[in-house]
């Protein structure tokens, strides 16, 4: 009789990011994270989906799902759409999310609380913002960005900024020369000053029509005011790529949570935080010190929910957003 054992079959992964390849700090982001899991040892395979609709998205990703893959990780809201087709399609196929929020048997959330950033975001803008407009711009509707707008309002709302607040989305994460067209329109016509950016591919576009217009930019998940400090005075840190890498330790541990959530915030710092730059004076770090403290300590409930108007898109250039 043979001793021989058959070792069992090591699990591979597939991880989407969406939009152009190498474009987006969110994206860049997502892709440190497939990174440090293939560093850990699993089998990682990253897979870049250009389409823009949640259809085609799914078409694209299909190929994934015929068992080539123990689990597909969606990087973003984006993957919302796409999933739940492929989801309902494909029962047995397991599917984790970061930054979403889809509910699903075979579907397993993970995020990464950007909106507690967002919230203290809005906290400094209150304390910086000396024309008493302040701003924000993102591109797609997805939930992650409509969730973390609510937080920036609220969070301007919270530190009694008595100013006003202009919001609008842009229709496309990774477009530079259309952000950069939304963000000069939104400076011209309103006098905004200070500007929370949550926006991917279209970031150049964004930071040039702010150091054009002398707007100071609030970026997020990344921290651009090491990259760039002439022009971001903060950055709202959400190391979303962390959730992909949970998801793939989880699943190879045999922790997926199908069907349920996890989340990370401001109680690992590493992850989320308000990154402050040298501009900031001590009056406004130690406001934003306290809220940070106030939201640890559960007595805050940011809100999820902007009810406010939106800034319209330039006149005539709508159909770029599409």
């Amino acid at each position: 009789m043979s001793n021989h054992r058959i070792s069992p079959r090591q699990a591979r992964y597939a991880v989407v990011l969406f939009g152009p390849e190498g474009q987006g700090s969110f994206n860049e982001s997502g892709l440190l994270g497939a990174r440090r899991a293939q560093a850990a040892g699993h089998l990682v395979d990253v897979h870049w989906v250009a389409a823009q609709a949640a259809p085609d998205r799914a078409d694209e990703m299909l190929p994934l799902c015929t068992g080539a893959y123990d689990l597909v990780v969606a990087h973003g809201g984006q993957g919302d759409g796409p999933v739940d087709i492929l989801a309902a399609r494909h029962p047995q196929q397991a599917f984790a999310i970061t930054q979403g929020s889809l509910v699903a048997a075979n579907v397993a959330r993970y995020e990464v609380l950007q909106e507690q950033s967002a919230f203290l975001a809005g906290v400094l803008a209150a304390s910086v913002s000396r024309s008493g407009v302040a701003g924000h711009f993102s591109g797609e509707k997805v939930p992650p960005g409509l969730r973390g707008r609510a937080a920036f309002a609220h969070g301007l709302s919270a530190a009694g900024f008595g100013g006003d607040f202009v919001t609008q989305f842009c229709g496309h994460q990774h477009r530079p020369q259309w952000a950069r067209a939304c963000v000069e329109d939104m400076a011209r016509q309103t006098g905004v000053d200070v500007l929370f950016a949550m926006i991917d591919g279209g970031r150049p576009g964004v930071t040039e029509a702010c150091r054009r217009h002398g707007v100071a930019q609030i970026g997020n998940v990344l921290p651009w005011g090491q990259r760039d400090p002439g022009v971001f005075i903060a950055s709202a840190i959400c190391d979303s790529g962390e959730a992909v890498l949970r998801a793939i330790g989880d699943h190879a541990r045999g922790n997926l949570p199908l069907g349920g959530y996890r989340s990370f915030g401001l109680e690992e710092p590493s992850l989320v935080r308000l990154d402050l730059g040298p501009r900031i004076d001590a009056q406004a770090r130690v406001a934003v010190d306290e809220w940070a403290q106030r939201l640890l300590r559960g007595e805050v409930d940011i809100r999820s929910v902007y009810t406010g108007p939106e800034f319209p898109l330039p006149a005539g250039e709508a159909a770029l957003a599409a």
